[in-house]
């Protein structure tokens, strides 16, 4: 199970088996593609890779986890894909997948585990299982302040694959890793989020995804500016979203000058030092807004994502709407997220 973050030095993870005489029978790609090339929320095709003709099996097309043929000619599955930390993210989905086609066929997970950029940030409300979709599978906080393979013990541990499987693991740790170490990504983890300074934001920025703001799709700084037509009088910053091929096509706002804020230069370090994801954007930019009956309505665009399936939970919307504070927000996730503090601990690898 790879992508393009599965490398040793700069070297492909899958190119440096093969140099060592290992017998790859196929790679399974999971958003994005094996090679990164898709864009979010893309059907990605079987294919071969052309650089070694290996069978690639997409997880993101026609199927989501392995099925017993496909497994039928694997002594071990090796998953080594980067994460960012967030539910919304969809490699966790796809580790719980291929962790119970394993179970399902006899088959061990190798997971060659990476760090979590966001590994310090354990925050957000738990998701409400009754909202639960693709950028949301498990009873988890937003930033969930996990590695792959910790996340991986938290499935077999918390009973989370069908029937009660229990899929058997071996763990490469990451040595000398704590999750509060500073982490900078040797290799984008997708598409859009393509600088480190993206990655850090957006575990608070992607919420902008359920609003009538474009958050940066459709420029080469996504998740790291905010900004909408209608704020043309209440801000002097602004950018202009077109379509990218492999990053967004048909953006929010297309082509048209978005009025907002610009996180480019944000100070990461007030993150870590709160420890908190940032809602004060999401209150400042819904207070700035002048058609606030608009913020949150989906009909105007299919770019608009559903803000209740993103928070996880169906109070936020109201919580913004009602001039709920930062404060008051934030009491309302517990006690759920001190209880799932305590359920994390029991699968650490690291400090």
């Amino acid at each position: 199970m790879a992508n393009p973050t599965t490398i040793i030095g700069k070297k492909h993870l899958v190119d440096s088996l093969i140099l060592r005489g290992i017998n790859i029978v196929k790679v399974f790609g999971p958003e994005h593609g094996f090679r990164g090339n898709a864009s979010n929320g893309a059907k990605v095709a079987d294919e071969k890779d052309p650089a070694t003709g290996i069978k690639i099996i997409s997880l993101y097309g026609s199927k989501k986890k392995p099925s017993a043929a496909d497994l039928s000619d694997v002594d071990i599955m090796i998953f080594d894909i980067q994460d960012v930390g967030c539910r919304f993210y969809t490699y966790i989905n796809v580790l719980r997948d291929v962790m119970d086609a394993c179970a399902e066929n006899n088959k061990e997970l190798l997971i060659l585990d990476r760090p979590n950029p966001n590994g310090y940030l354990v925050d957000g409300p738990i998701l409400d299982m009754k909202l639960k979709s693709g950028i949301g599978q498990f009873p988890i906080p937003i930033a969930h302040g996990m590695t792959i393979a910790e996340f991986a013990q938290m499935i077999n541990g918390e009973q989370w694959l069908p029937e009660h499987r229990v899929c058997k693991l071996k763990i490469i740790p990451v040595k000398n890793y704590t999750h509060d170490m500073e982490y900078i990504l040797p290799v984008k983890p997708s598409p859009n989020l393509n600088t480190q300074q993206s990655i850090m934001l957006y575990p608070s920025t992607c919420l902008f995804e359920g609003t009538i703001l474009n958050l940066g799709r459709g420029t080469y700084f996504p998740f790291t500016v905010l900004g909408s037509p209608a704020l043309k009088d209440k801000f002097s910053f602004s950018f202009t979203p077109a379509g990218i091929p492999g990053m967004s096509e048909t953006p929010l706002h297309m082509n048209q000058a978005c009025y907002g804020i610009d996180l480019r230069k944000y100070d990461i370090g007030q993150l870590r030092k709160t420890k908190r994801i940032n809602l004060e954007w999401m209150i400042s930019m819904y207070n700035a807004y002048p058609d606030k009956e608009k913020f949150f309505d989906r009909t105007q665009s299919k770019e608009m994502g559903n803000i209740d399936v993103l928070a996880g939970v169906y109070d936020f919307r109201n919580q913004i709407i009602s001039g709920a504070t930062v404060k008051q927000i934030q009491d309302s996730w517990e006690p759920k997220l001190s209880e799932y503090k305590t359920m994390r601990k029991k699968y650490l690898l690291y400090r």
